[in-house]
């Protein structure tokens, strides 16, 4: 089989290296023209990929810019972004532009695959359509399928592989199409019955964490008021081996998805006059997060007795999560925008992001953005980082709880009597 990925960032780049290992012929469509001549001399972007792995598979491997490639494989996979508009609305531009790319080269009896994340309805209601401007008929003449993207970059305890992967068809035996391409790069397949179904179960994954992640984040910021440990109180609770599941607070969520995708939920429910309060009232306080990370550095500086303006603010890690270079709606972003706007001068460290051009910065060494620095603040826990050193010299707000040494366990009980306690 061959196969065409559509879109090669933190989705399409990675499934493009796991069908070339599986040998198969794969063409990997990008439009950043840089990104392709990378890939060709071997040069990942993306952490989950090193250069090794792909040097490894370069002679099943056909990146380019040219979307006539596709005409001859039996599989596209569309893996292109669907961000928000300003109005944090569904921008489905990247998407329409790649199934009209598509339509232009579709064959009878290929394959085609939506992987991007967005709301339900948009695969056959959108794609479809277009799609069949080529005039060929979806579910007759090609196949049309969607199966949402599973990934969690620079995890390793979970891959492409090993978590199971949502398929479903416009009909039963586009559904089964799926399944064989599928099949040769993933363990296990979950087959729901409706595109529409499939498309819903990836916006209820994320806003589930989504919604989790705003109630402790509001837990975090009343356990402050109340002079309580919020980390004590989630290590506490934790030991629950039933009922519970851990999230932790921070300056806000980051990536693609947890940020996007309840709005894609959110604007759909709109057009059946249902508003979807409880997802909305999460996603409005996880955008506030960061406007509340600038809060306890103007707090601390206050105890330091120093005023915003002028003072140099350190930033440790840019990228949404550690071990990662995805700055896409990272909180950091917005917490250097607003020290900016307050007057502070910023520096920061991030081995994984070299810079930040909308700012204007380069990423320092930790020991140069340390010395310069009278504040530093822990936006994002990269490994490799002593924090617990970095706060024992130095000032620091630590906005991921990294830096606490206390830690509660789960330990059998002690055997001893209540008399001999009272005594002692």
């Amino acid at each position: 089989m061959s196969v065409g990925i559509v879109g090669l960032g933190y989705v399409g780049l990675p499934l493009a290296v796991s069908f070339a290992e599986a040998g198969e012929h794969v063409v990997g469509i990008e439009v950043n023209a840089r990104r392709v001549a990378q890939l060709r001399c071997g040069e990942s972007y993306i952490e989950d990929v090193p250069s090794e792995q792909l040097r490894a598979v370069a002679d099943r491997f056909e990146p380019t810019t040219r979307i006539a490639a596709l005409a001859k494989v039996d599989a596209i996979i569309v893996c292109v972004p669907t961000p928000l508009t300003p109005n944090r609305e569904p921008d489905l531009t990247p998407l329409v532009d790649a199934c009209q790319s598509i339509a232009t080269v579709l064959q009878a009896g290929q394959l085609v695959v939506l992987e991007s994340t967005t709301y339900p309805g948009t695969t056959r209601e959108r794609a479809l359509p277009i799609l069949e401007e080529s005039g060929l008929r979806a579910g007759v003449d090609f196949h049309l399928a969607f199966s949402p993207e599973r990934v969690d970059p620079g995890r390793t305890d979970w891959t492409l592989k090993t978590t199971p992967k949502i398929v479903a068809g416009l009909t039963e035996t586009c559904g089964n199409a799926a399944e064989a391409l599928y099949a040769l790069v993933c363990d296990q397949l979950v087959r729901t019955s409706e595109l529409e179904s499939a498309e819903m179960a990836k916006l209820l994954e994320n806003i589930f964490r989504s919604v989790n992640i705003a109630l402790i984040n509001e837990m975090a910021e009343l356990a402050d008021r109340m002079g309580i440990d919020i980390w004590e109180v989630i290590d506490a609770a934790s030991t629950k081996p039933y009922g519970f599941m851990r999230f932790e607070p921070g300056p806000g969520m980051g990536g693609h998805c947890l940020p996007v995708d309840p709005f894609y939920l959110a604007w759909k429910a709109r057009e059946h006059d249902f508003a979807t309060e409880f997802i909305e009232l999460a996603g409005k306080v996880n955008q506030h997060a960061p406007y509340l990370a600038v809060e306890k550095v103007e707090l601390k500086l206050n105890d330091m007795g120093m005023p915003v303006k002028g003072t140099r603010i350190g930033i440790l890690g840019v990228s949404y999560k550690g071990g990662v270079g995805d700055i896409r709606e990272s909180p950091a972003l917005k917490i250097i925008k607003r020290l900016g706007e307050l007057g502070a001068e910023i520096a920061y460290h991030d081995e994984y992001v070299p810079e930040l051009t909308q700012f204007d910065l380069q990423s320092t060494t930790l020991e140069q953005v340390a010395e310069f620095a009278d504040l530093l603040v822990i936006v994002t826990a990269h490994p490799g980082i002593d924090h617990i050193g970095i706060a024992d010299q130095h000032e620091v707000v630590d906005l991921r709880g990294v830096t606490r040494r206390q830690r509660v366990q789960a330990r059998p009980p002690q055997r001893v009597s209540l008399k001999s306690v009272q005594a002692a």
